[in-house]
């Protein structure tokens, strides 16, 4: 007699084991980064402008073209 065995294995679930809850919680933290679609350029440039103004009071900044 010949006994033929199948063996089958449950799909893996990548979230399972409490990392679907970590990412939910996080996405609802202050500081969660969220992707939208779209830019608003006057926001982004605003944002970039004080970034460059708040680099260029660190005492130890400067512009390459500045430089000889």
């Amino acid at each position: 007699m010949l006994f033929h065995h199948h063996i089958s294995f449950k799909k893996i679930d990548p979230l399972g084991d409490g990392l679907r809850e970590e990412i939910e919680q996080e996405q609802l933290e202050p500081e969660a980064i969220a992707l939208e679609e779209g830019v608003n350029e006057g926001e982004l440039s605003a944002y970039w402008q004080s970034v460059e103004q708040d680099i260029e009071k660190d005492p130890e900044w400067f512009k390459f073209s500045n430089e000889e």
